[in-house]
């Protein structure tokens, strides 16, 4: 998986709701903070609270993809930092939120070592931008 199938594995679980799938990009020991501030350690860890903001905030909320930036660290690992626009989040009551940006910054690592794909976010922070 390069950083670009990174991105969009990601958008696409998101917008589909699927924690499950999102937690599949994850190490098992990875760290995570995710939009609404939930701080995760741990692959199910960060599904139960990205399945708490599918039931909420983000439940028909959806990702555009914009710039992305791979920054290589060493052989096997890079971090990305890749900007979205979320669109669909809406309000405890229902009510829609405008589109805001977002940044993910995520430190991918080889799922397998040696193999030279980065398909696993050791860290992955995901956070609204003010711009």
């Amino acid at each position: 998986m390069t950083a670009d199938s990174f991105s969009r594995a990601f958008a696409l679980a998101f917008g589909a709701h699927d924690a499950d799938a999102l937690a599949a990009l994850l190490a098992r020991d990875a760290g995570v903070l995710t939009l609404t501030g939930i701080w995760a350690e741990g692959r199910d860890a960060a599904k139960r609270a990205l399945m708490a903001e599918f039931s909420g905030t983000f439940a028909r909320a959806r990702l555009v993809t914009g710039k992305a930036v791979l920054l290589p660290i060493k052989d096997g690992a890079a971090v990305l930092h890749q900007r979205f626009v979320v669109s669909g989040a809406v309000e405890a009551d229902g009510t829609e939120l405008p589109r805001f940006a977002a940044m993910l910054s995520a430190v991918l690592v080889e799922g397998t070592p040696g193999a030279g794909d980065l398909r696993q976010a050791a860290s992955l922070t995901f956070s609204a931008l003010t711009e």
